[in-house]
């Protein structure tokens, strides 16, 4: 500006910012663009504004001053001069508002029972807790009780008689805001408050808690379920052990059998054969020909039938009581009609052993042909336990597969309200969203013509020899893809001295440092506001006190920990204040976000690229059984659960989830593509074998993305051809049927507007994907998927499979994840590294606590890399193979333990060399 208007820009320093000149000044602005000063009557009116247009959409006080910034530039008037006073009577307004038109909406009935819920002395459940104490509490441990529970939880919300649609044309993020109020109100807060405002905030609680409670109690059904059946298995598999031990030497010893049988065929069995084979020998022969799998499955069932008879039949009426099963499959429902047989048997006396013969209970699709034999006697009698065992089975499964939806759920709702409802009067526009041509011709001649040519490369390279040393051979006397292992790369010579040069300016840094400096360089802090409505702690204060609390969460050391070792003169119950308002999960992912980008703008490209790949991996943790989401993992063993990081090329992480160990990783890497919010642009992302199913890559295809899976199974994979046409010398023993392009064309349309569900977000992806997973009926677009997920899969293939240079590189973004995952020990290390609270929303917390804590360590590691790359010393030092392996998350520089003490007057100094020790 200075050098536009010809001055010294030394000058603004001496600017008197009021006064006449300064009003002078802004007066001739104003006339230069046409504006006008703004007065009191346009406060009054830009108040009104924000009140009925902003307020209900938009909370934080950021978005309210740009929205009220942009409006004053439309109405060409001068921005008031008590924005804040503006903003702060808007809100003021707008929750006046809401909270009497919530009032209106209620009858006495419900505001009197909800009133009730924060009496003193206030009736208990039956399992003695308060109720409101029970409303904010997720489901414990998996177990009978525990549904039980949570059935007489959702019957007490249900008792309040809240309308249903109560807050449905409010948004989803005005709701949720109330909601996280209440649950971090203590009774006596609520009580203290106007009676609309304690009213609206219990009202929001339980409205959002009856379909929350809803679907913890399909999650406990669909867990209870599979749990009653690998325990049967589990305890058979124990009593049958003994009797699957193989004995040794069985031809001698029927040899032997036959010749004393022979030589002695008047004697009896005792004396004739017992001294030639021992009685133990004989009846362990007997024991391992009856343990088949027929006997395995015969006693399974029967231990099932008992376990479910004894204990496990008490939570079917209560399920049937609580859940309203809904199915959009009118011709065929046979579970929706077994689930009616057993509702109107539900009161009848457990000891009447069958069905009436005239009622109607379907067994195919019910049913399993190895159970048919327990469940339908010799007179045709249906008997009525093994039955609604069957019953329950199925119903999980097609649960899970979305065949039926539960009336009054969120997650597990009817999945057509997961689909966008404008999909079909704006197609174009959504179709263009994803860069997809509308006509369904033009997508498949491109796709077709992809497949052509990757399949003639593929060809090419294996008759040239260019593929790397891949061929094909023969194992077990099928055809086999043999792919030989990548060579290691050379060393990088010097990226220790580097690091080491790292050490020698400026020491060893404490962890808790490092993330009060990534805070003073992006602050990060600005995005935790309190979801209380006033907040009276100075920002300095605020600032410390989150500081502290993010690094307890992201050590997993613990509040306590933190005060008892720290030098700070912070009291517990401030820190835990402050952790209770202040830190939630969508301000978390926000300050993350923040963090993130501030390391992308400071990084030079000149070092790290600009990169648009990440990698994508889950990593097990340990939790507290207590907690719903924790399962039994196969693989690693032991209960946990898996958090999902998405990784840029360069260590910086750019996207977290928590999911549970039997969570779909197909879904898991969709949502973090489309959820991450940073600067990155990612078009491309390597993931291990589990994220190569078809629906994966028939979804990343549509979206726009290149997905890069390091197969295991890459060796028995066939290819399938374009067409019956194409004639190819080499891959003949490889190739299989051609895509039915036919099914593509058919279910276009539909495919497209499942990927825009999973792009707008109208639900979880993991639910809309639930629709598309084995067992049951298929889903008509589960078979376009399917033809689509081949095609693009045989592209993948062929371009793996002939070059080398591919296969490092999906190799090499893998180990920018696993690196991510090695540093997740070193970071979260209080508590065994195990995520603790008996809730989602705790454990959830820990983990991006976590991600934001190793996010500063990159940033600033990131500064001092660069910072001594900047001497020439060491720019020369860098070539090709230091380039490839250097990496900003290394922490042979960090500490985190010892005692913490946090100044906030000292600053990380990037000019200055600092000499260790």
């Amino acid at each position: 500006m200075a050098e536009q208007v010809k001055v010294d820009p030394a000058l603004l320093d001496a600017y008197r910012w009021s006064g006449s000149t300064i009003e002078y000044h802004r007066a001739q602005v104003r006339n230069a663009f046409g504006f006008r000063e703004s007065s009191r009557s346009d406060e009054d009116k830009l108040a009104s504004w924000l009140a009925a247009e902003v307020c209900p959409v938009e909370l934080r006080e950021e978005q309210l001053r740009h929205a009220l910034l942009v409006r004053c530039r439309a109405d060409r008037v001068e921005p008031p001069g008590r924005i804040d006073r503006i903003i702060g009577s808007a809100r003021t307004t707008f929750e006046k508002r809401f909270c009497e038109r919530t009032v209106a909406r209620l009858s006495a009935l419900s505001i009197d029972r909800l009133s009730n819920l924060v009496a003193i002395g206030a009736a208990p459940l039956a399992s003695g807790r308060n109720l409101l104490a029970e409303l904010k509490s997720d489901p414990g441990k998996v177990s009978l009780e525990t549904l039980l529970r949570e059935v007489d939880k959702l019957a007490a919300v249900r008792a309040l008689e809240l309308p249903p649609d109560l807050f449905t044309d409010a948004s989803e993020k005005l709701v949720d805001s109330w909601r996280a109020r209440a649950a971090r109100s203590f009774p006596s807060d609520l009580r203290d408050m106007p009676k609309p405002i304690m009213l609206t905030l219990l009202a929001t609680l339980c409205w959002v808690r009856s379909a929350e409670i809803t679907d913890a109690l399909v999650d406990l059904l669909i867990e209870l379920v599979h749990k009653v059946n690998t325990r049967a298995d589990r305890r058979v598999q124990k009593e049958l052990t003994e009797d699957l031990r193989r004995v040794r030497g069985k031809e001698n010893i029927l040899f032997r059998l036959a010749q004393a049988a022979v030589e002695h065929p008047d004697d009896i069995v005792r004396d004739a054969l017992y001294p030639v084979v021992g009685e133990k020998t004989l009846r362990e022969l007997v024991k391992e020909a009856k343990a088949n799998d027929q006997v395995f499955q015969a006693r399974v069932r029967t231990v099932l039938r008992s376990s479910y008879s004894n204990h496990y039949r008490r939570m079917l009426p209560a399920l049937l009581a609580a859940l309203d099963f809904r199915c959009n499959n009118t011709a065929y429902r046979p579970v929706m009609v077994a689930m009616e047989l057993l509702a109107r048997y539900a009161s009848i006396d457990g000891k009447v052993r069958f069905y009436d013969t005239h009622a109607l209970a379907p067994l195919e699709g019910v049913v399993p042909r190895a159970w048919r034999e327990a469940v339908v006697d010799e007179k045709g009698r249906v008997e009525r336990i093994p039955y609604e065992l069957c019953v329950l089975v199925a119903m999980r499964d097609a649960i899970r597969r979305r065949e039926i939806y539960i009336d009054g759920g969120n997650r597990w709702r009817n999945p057509e309200d997961d689909l966008p409802g404008d999909f079909d009067t704006a197609r174009e526009v959504h179709y263009a969203a994803i860069r997809q041509p509308l006509d369904p011709t033009e997508f498949i001649s491109g796709l077709k013509q992809r497949m052509s040519q990757a399949l003639a490369r593929f060809d090419t390279g294996l008759a040239e020899n260019t593929t790397g040393g891949v061929r094909l051979t023969r194992r077990r006397g099928e055809q086999w893809i043999s792919v030989p292992k990548l060579e290691k790369l050379p060393e990088p010579e010097h990226l220790e001295t580097i690091k080491a040069e790292v050490a020698r300016r400026w020491g060893t840094l404490d962890l808790l440092d490092v993330l009060k400096d990534a805070d003073f360089l992006s602050d990060f802090t600005a995005e935790f506001t309190s979801v209380a409505s006033l907040e009276v702690i100075d920002r300095d204060t605020l600032r410390r006190r989150l500081l502290l609390d993010l690094f307890a969460l992201g050590t997993n050391m613990g509040i306590r920990a933190i005060v008892n070792t720290g030098e700070h003169e912070e009291s517990e119950a401030a820190l835990r204040h402050v952790r209770r308002h202040f830190i939630t999960r969508d301000n978390l992912r926000r300050a993350t976000t923040r963090l993130v980008n501030a390391t992308f703008a400071v990084r030079d490209p000149q070092w790290w690229g600009t990169g648009t790949s990440c990698a994508s991996d889950s990593k097990k943790f340990g939790s507290w059984e207590s907690n719903l989401m924790t399962q039994y993992h196969q693989r690693y063993g032991g209960y946990g659960v898996m958090i999902y990081w998405h990784v840029e090329r360069r260590n910086v992480c750019i996207y977290s989830q928590l999911k549970s160990c039997s969570s779909s990783e197909v879904a898991a890497m969709i949502e973090g593509l489309l959820r991450h919010c940073t600067d990155a642009e990612i078009d491309t992302n390597y993931v291990d074998t589990h994220g190569a199913s078809v629906v994966g890559f028939a979804f990343t295809e549509l979206l726009g993305f290149k997905l890069l899976p390091r197969m295991k199974n890459i060796g028995s994979i066939r290819l399938y051809r374009p067409d019956d046409t194409a004639v190819y010398g080499e891959l003949g023993p490889v190739l299989t049927r051609p895509i039915r392009w036919e099914l593509i064309a058919q279910q276009y349309d539909q495919m497209v507007k499942y990927a825009t569900a999973l792009r707008l977000g109208t639900a979880e992806s993991e639910s809309i994907l639930r629709r598309f997973t084995r067992g049951g009926p298929k889903h008509p677009t589960y078979q376009g998927l399917e033809e689509l997920g081949r095609a693009v899969r045989t592209i993948f293939a062929c371009d793996f499979l002939a070059s080398e240079e591919l296969r490092r590189e999906i190799n090499s973004g893998l180990q920018v994840v696993e690196n991510w995952n090695s540093a997740n020990t070193v970071v979260f290390y209080g508590k065994d590294s195990q995520l603790t609270g008996a809730d989602r929303e705790h454990a959830e917390v820990s983990m991006l606590a976590l991600h934001l804590l190793q996010s500063a360590m990159v940033h600033i590691n990131t500064l001092l890399l660069q910072a001594v790359l900047e001497d020439p010393e060491f720019h020369d030092l860098v070539g090709d193979d230091e380039r490839r392996a250097m990496s900003p998350l290394f922490w042979s520089n960090i500490n985190p333990y010892g005692r913490f003490r946090l100044d906030m007057d000292t600053r990380l100094d990037l000019g200055r060399e600092r000499f260790a020790g």
